[in-house]
C-alpha cells in the first residue's frame, strides 16, 4: 500500500507536487535572504528520513539561484529521541561530511509537530560541533507544540487536529510528491 492509498480513512490533500516544489523554492529564497552576509558559512542538514531529500532539493535550488555549492548532511536522531519505549531502536547512520563549527546550519525536516524531533536534531547536531547558528526549515508546520520551538522557514502552515496525521510523500523515498492530512 503506498503512503497515499490509505483505504477508507478521511483524508485531504494539503500539497500537490507543484506545491511542494514551490514551497521549497520559497524556503530557498528565504535562506538566501537571511544569510546573505555569510553564504560561504552556510550548511544544510536533513533530518532522516524525509528531511534529507528536502535538504538536497534546497541545496539544488541554492545552486540554481546563486551558483552556491552548499554542503548537505544527513542526521539520524534516533538515540536523541525522548519517546523511545525500552525497545532497541533501529539506528541509521548520520553523514555530515563537514565541520559544523562556526557554520550557520539549517536543519531541514518534513513536518513540525510537537517540537520533540527538532529538539532531538539540535542535540544530535551539537554533538558534532558548535555551529555559529542553527536554523530550522520545515515543509509543513502543523502546530501543537509541546516545546518552545519555532521554524525559521516554513513551506506551509497547516493547522490540524491533534489526532490527525500529516503524511509527506517524496519522489525520492515514496515515488511521488504530495502531502496529505489523514483523520483518525
Amino acid at each position: 500500500m503506498s503512503r497515499l492509498s490509505l483505504g477508507e480513512r478521511e483524508r485531504s490533500q494539503l500539497l500537490k507536487s507543484e506545491d511542494v516544489s514551490r514551497s521549497l523554492r520559497r524556503i530557498s529564497h528565504e535562506i538566501l535572504e537571511r544569510n546573505s552576509k555569510s553564504l560561504d558559512e552556510l550548511a544544510l542538514v536533513g533530518v532522516m528520513t524525509r528531511g534529507v531529500p528536502l535538504a538536497r532539493r534546497v541545496a539544488a535550488n541554492l545552486r540554481k539561484l546563486e551558483g552556491l555549492d552548499v554542503p548537505v548532511g544527513s542526521l539520524d536522531i534516533t538515540m536523541h529521541r525522548d519517546d523511545r519505549d525500552g525497545e532497541e531502536p533501529e539506528v541509521g547512520e548520520s553523514f555530515v561530511p563537514f565541520d559544523v563549527t562556526g557554520k550557520t546550519v539549517v536543519l531541514v525536516d518534513d513536518v513540525l509537530f510537537t517540537g520533540r524531533t527538532a529538539r532531538a536534531a539540535m542535540d544530535a547536531l551539537l554533538e558534532l560541533g558548535r555551529p555559529a547558528a542553527v536554523r530550522l526549515a520545515i515543509l509543513v508546520d502543523r502546530g501543537h507544540r509541546e516545546l518552545p520551538i519555532r521554524a525559521d522557514h516554513v513551506g506551509k502552515n497547516a493547522p490540524t487536529a491533534f489526532d490527525e496525521r500529516v503524511i509527506v510523500s517524496l519522489e525520492e523515498t515514496d515515488g511521488e510528491d504530495a502531502v496529505i492530512v489523514v483523520g483518525n
